[in-house]
């Protein structure tokens, strides 16, 4: 039988070459995005979610028991990011922040439990470096990862019963097309490009299922982006 997985994000950046890259090692993908995935495969289901919505996501869930009741492996990976110094930024952006990037794996994760495989399923969460450390003029997406991993860390002893695997990516800044709609001037030659992050990505999804990694902190070697 296939192996089965959901990606939320799958519209592009990383989202879009995990999918593909999972596609290639011959899983079924449920791909979750706001605005679908041009993705052309026998096995890529591109579903509609929107993760701040507690419907859409009952919805998504909903179409995936069309085709599977087992979930062996979720990507945690949608997410938003908008600099702007903390005296500048309006409530609505802060709380979208928190909608997106803490809102949505909670009540991504809250609809799983019924999905899980006993001893097998693996839940990895692409987090950023800001989920442990401070960056200027991001508090809102510092704010809304560091609430994500405190979120993360409890699930892990409520759910030990179920013997997962728990995966909590750290990278830090990655050469995406959100750099393009951020309007900073950051130099992209100190950022990992996305074919770093998918060796690494790549090296935790084909490990044997008795190795677990539960935190990798991975960054360019010119170090933090500030």
């Amino acid at each position: 039988m296939d192996k089965c997985a959901i990606v939320t994000g799958s519209s592009s950046g990383l989202g879009f070459e995990i999918s593909k890259s999972l596609l290639a090692l011959g899983y079924k993908v449920f791909g979750g995005s706001r605005s679908g995935t041009e993705i052309e495969h026998g096995n890529f289901y591109d579903v509609e979610l929107d993760l701040s919505s507690e419907e859409s996501v009952e919805e998504f869930y909903e179409t995936v028991r069309e085709f599977t009741s087992e979930i062996h492996l979720v990507i945690n990976n949608a997410g938003i990011c908008e600099m702007s110094p903390l005296t500048e930024m309006s409530v609505e952006s802060f709380e979208q922040h928190l909608a997106i990037n803490t809102l949505g794996p909670f009540l991504l994760l809250k609809n799983l439990e019924s999905f899980l495989i006993k001893n097998e399923t693996h839940i990895i969460s692409i987090l950023s470096t800001a989920a442990h450390y401070g960056y200027p003029n991001v508090s809102a997406y510092n704010a809304s990862k560091f609430g994500q991993l405190g979120m993360l860390e409890s699930l892990k002893k409520e759910w030990k019963e179920h013997k997962l695997r728990f995966t909590n990516l750290f990278p830090g800044a990655i050469d995406t097309p959100l750099w393009d709609k951020m309007g900073t001037k950051f130099s992209r030659d100190k950022m990992l490009k996305v074919s770093e992050f998918m060796e690494v990505f790549n090296f935790i999804v084909r490990s044997p299922s008795v190795i677990q990694f539960p935190e990798i902190t991975f960054l360019h070697r010119e170090g933090y982006l500030e």
